[in-house]
């Protein structure tokens, strides 16, 4: 399975982007994709995931109420709809997949996804 990332850029703090992620099988629709985030130096960290596209959704504290996940299963694509960005947003975002049920406990942990996109540049700043 090939994963597809794009929507990166340079957006002023307050400011909105959408991710998107592609996969290039279903069969991962029914499993659990998910972002994680990465700085230059520091550790990948989770942001975002949904099971079985869109039975639920996960997120972490640092993006509640300001980021959304979301599914098109036609399209294979997992959305990732940024609003109210901050500089601490800016990263290298990475979509996964898997085509297992993840359970709660484990979806923030990377070893939890089988696939990954190549990542995309987001940068907050005035």
């Amino acid at each position: 399975v090939q994963l597809q990332a794009s929507g990166g850029g340079l957006v002023q703090p307050g400011g909105s982007l959408r991710l998107s992620c592609t996969a290039s099988e279903r069969s991962v629709s029914s499993g659990t994709r998910g972002w994680f985030r990465q700085v230059l130096g520091k550790e990948r960290e989770f942001v975002a995931a949904i099971r079985r596209s869109g039975a639920s959704t996960h997120y972490a504290d640092s993006v509640k109420g300001r980021f959304t996940i979301s599914s098109d299963g036609a399209k294979n694509t997992v959305y990732l709809q940024m609003n109210s960005l901050k500089p601490e947003d800016t990263a290298v975002y990475y979509c996964a997949a898997t085509p297992k049920w993840v359970i709660v406990s484990a979806i923030p942990a990377q070893a939890s996804y089988d696939y990954w996109g190549q990542g995309t540049q987001v940068t907050v700043s005035s």
